[in-house]
């Protein structure tokens, strides 16, 4: 099929929305005429809450619901409180109706309304990351923000320099942002940060994907930036600053028309300490950071809507030096740069069938440049991407069954230039070229067809989907993804039973693919081979349970098994720090994660987890790069090892309790077992190379980090607060025993890296 026919069913489609519904309401007292009242809205599931107001009119619009089952809290004075209980499963608007009874005539709640703990059907391995989380949140390092938030979930682990790895895989991270994938590498080093304060809601999926998600699903972090609508102007206005010389500001404003909403935020962040460094010593390593958003919604009609979001980010940084580079007097300095535009168009056919458009161009660029004084390379690179893309989606609702077809179309430009001068030889094969340069730019093409049903059967859920994927790079490959996923309800012992199963088709990192493909690296050595990377196809399955514990309290249970081939990593160029996409034969992934979450208990809040995983790949190599000696036995060998991720035991936890409404105190441990590493010499070699102290942390003989703990401490307090205006403070200290940890040892890609020492923030939020 070609692209123009493909564009062609597209638009005759209309185009897709995120996994979100939206609640219609209305307020009428007993005459049936509209009344103007407080509405809140809870989850506790989707440890949502919000406040709301309907108009004159008596209504209210909740825009991008979270999907999961509601209670409605409708309060007006004069009137008994009126309390309900709705169900958010589709993207078609519900409609809610409330009539308020006169207080002399019933002053007690109007409906009992059980607890929203257990959403009964929900059949995916999803942790949602709510707004109270996303305020009280551990003042991070620039660029950290969402990643440190993201890594509170279970089966989550943060590598060097904030790079997400779900359940093992490399990687294979998808943000889908409004609506919207972004499958790059979303790490500080690579790509400018989503803001924090723009997020109004986060939900993170390790299971049980629905046949809309496709190309990276190690995890998917489902991210809703655009709140509710207010009339009106209003914004925020953040400050912070920190250990390090960390500083940082962001700023929202908002003004809501009947039909209109147009809100802009930007912000500013300078720290000492932007990536982790390979010695304690942290030398060179400044970062500065800044961004800039606008976004337009306009509710054409009562059953079309349009939007447009534009934001610009960039970061600039130096890598952090190791002692010997330091002596030399080293400079290496990266950037990377984000534009984007995205816009979506809603249009509501019939009381069962909804379209939506939505579509994105982005241009990404990430630079490195070295000074003269390198050692033992000074490389040079400058790469990017160009991407446009659009997604079409029809949902319609029939009896039982909630549908969603469509497809997706991305179409880019990769382009690659890097070089390099060895300044010590003595590090290098004698027939390692002196210097090397490579330039080069290719087309990306990629198309995607889905279609996906919830069926509700009594207390049986059944998300059932299959998706078709075209993939065309350095290789042409296409694959038929089958999706399902079942959850049971007994209302009566308060549980929920669920499995998934995946068949997954992920497609390999874009970063340096171009480099490590091309006939020119063959130039590096005279023992060169080259294998294409093909996209990683992997059979996903997770049983599970949720159970709700006195009215309060949550359990989660789930296991995992991943089986994939062309298993995906990545390994180093010589020494320049630059990474390029391998392939293994095999990998097998298997884990068992444990939550129990209090979202509110009197004055408490909190959660703990813990995750048991164990990942093992298979030789032989089967894509990328592979140089000098090693290259003929990592073709051949067909031995077993622990991936790169193997981290047995991780345990979580944060607890917060409100001494009043005003103020309150919360407190975060974790605990890792340790990340797996290769290291050739011996224990003098290695002091010599990163000092004792941090030797000390690792596990020679084991191959093995030494396990770690870390403690975390914040306390806040609402100086103010009134209808319109709000004032917060808030003060964190971090690693608050003052504890060395290394978080990787000797890595090919990530070399040796280490989390910050004791570090203290004080973050101060005006809402106005």
């Amino acid at each position: 099929m070609s692209n123009w026919v493909f564009v062609l069913l597209l638009a005759a489609g209309q185009f897709a929305q995120s996994n979100t519904g939206e609640l219609h309401i209305t307020v009428i007292d007993p005459s049936g005429l509209p009344l103007n009242s407080h509405v809140e809205l809870v989850s506790e599931a989707n440890r949502f809450r919000e406040r709301l107001e309907t108009d004159a009119q008596g209504t209210l619009t909740a825009k991008r619901l979270p999907f999961g089952t509601y209670r409605v809290e409708v309060a007006r004075d004069g009137f008994a409180t009126f309390a309900g209980r709705v169900d958010v499963r589709s993207a078609l608007p519900t409609d809610y109706h409330v009539t308020l009874s006169l207080a002399p005539l019933q002053t007690q709640v109007t409906v009992g309304v059980e607890h929203t703990l257990l959403d009964p059907h929900q059949a995916t391995a999803a942790q949602p990351i709510g707004a109270d989380l996303l305020q009280q949140r551990t003042t991070a390092l620039p660029g950290r923000s969402l990643p440190d938030l993201v890594n509170t979930q279970a089966g989550w682990l943060l590598e060097a320099n904030g790079i997400l790895h779900p359940r093992g895989s490399e990687y294979q991270t998808q943000f889908v942002v409004d609506g919207l994938p972004l499958t790059d590498n979303r790490s500080p080093a690579f790509a400018p940060e989503i803001d924090a304060d723009e997020v109004r809601s986060m939900n993170v999926l390790t299971g049980g994907y629905p046949a809309e998600y496709g190309r990276k699903l190690g995890g998917v972090i489902e991210v809703v930036t655009a709140g509710a609508a207010r009339r009106g102007f209003h914004g925020s206005l953040a400050v912070s600053a920190g250990s390090f010389s960390t500083k940082s500001g962001d700023a929202t404003g908002e003004y809501g028309w009947p039909r209109t909403t147009l809100s802009v935020s930007a912000g500013l962040a300078g720290t000492d300490r932007y990536l982790d460094p390979p010695v304690e010593e942290n030398d060179t390593n400044r970062g500065d950071a800044s961004h800039v958003a606008a976004h337009l919604e306009r509710d054409l009609t009562d059953a079309r809507r349009f939007g447009v979001i534009v934001r610009y980010g960039q970061a600039r940084f130096l890598v952090p030096n190791e002692h010997v580079q330091q002596e030399a007097g080293q400079r290496q300095d990266r950037d990377s740069e984000e534009t984007l535009g995205q816009f979506s168009y809603q249009h509501i056919f019939s009381a069962h069938v909804l379209g939506d458009v939505r579509g994105m161009v982005r241009d990404v660029s990430s630079r490195l440049w070295s000074n003269a004084a390198a050692t033992p390379i000074a490389a040079q690179q400058d790469r990017g991407f160009r991407e446009v893309y659009l997604k079409s989606t029809i949902s319609a609702h029939a009896g039982r069954h909630e549908w969603k077809t469509g497809g997706d179309l991305s179409a880019g430009s990769v382009r690659e230039r890097f070089g390099y001068r060895i300044t010590n030889p003595g590090q290098f094969d004698p027939d390692t070229p002196p210097v090397f340069s490579f330039d080069d730019r290719r087309a990306d093409r990629e198309q995607a067809l889905f279609v996906q049903d919830q069926v509700r059967l009594g207390a049986w859920t059944v998300n059932a989907g299959v998706r078709w994927d075209h993939y065309q790079l350095v290789v042409d490959e296409s694959a038929v993804s089958p999706r399902l996923a079942a959850a049971w309800s007994w209302p009566a012992g308060d549980l929920v039973l669920r499995a998934s199963y995946d068949r997954a088709f992920q497609t390999p990192a874009v970063e340096n693919l171009l480099l490590a493909s091309s006939p020119a690296v063959e130039a590096l050595n005279g023992k060169v081979s080259r294998l294409p990377v093909r996209p990683s196809a992997g059979n996903f399955s997770e049983v599970g349970f949720s159970k709700a514990l006195f009215g309060a309290v949550r359990l989660d249970a789930s296991w995992f098994d991943r089986t994939m081939s062309h298993f995906a990593d990545d390994d180093l160029l010589l020494n320049t720090g630059v990474s390029f996409p391998i392939a293994f034969r095999r990998a097998e992934i298997t884990g068992t994660e444990v939550k129990l979450d209090v979202p509110h208990w009197k004055s408490v809040s909190g959660s703990v987890s813990y995750a048991h995983m164990r990942g093992t790949g298979d030789l032989p190599i089967t894509g990328g790069l592979l140089l000098g000696d090693e290259a003929a036995a990592l073709l051949t060998s067909t031995d077993r090892f622990a991936v790169s991720q193997d981290q047995r035991h991780t345990v979580r936890g944060r607890v917060s309790y409100r001494f009043t409404p005003s103020a309150w105190v919360a407190l975060a441990a974790s605990y890792g077992s340790g990340l797996p590493f290769e290291f050739t010499g011996d224990r003098a070699q290695a002091i010599a190379q990163f000092g004792e102290r941090i030797v000390d942390r690792v596990d020679l003989e084991t191959g093995r980090v030494r396990p770690a703990a870390s403690l975390d401490a914040s306390a806040g307090l609402v100086v103010l607060k009134t209808p319109r205006h709000g004032l917060q403070l808030q003060a964190d200290v971090r690693n608050l025993t003052d504890r060395l940890t290394v978080i990787n040892f000797a890595g090919l890609f990530s070399g040796t890296a280490l989390a910050p020492p004791r570090s203290f923030a004080v973050r101060v939020r005006a809402d106005f």
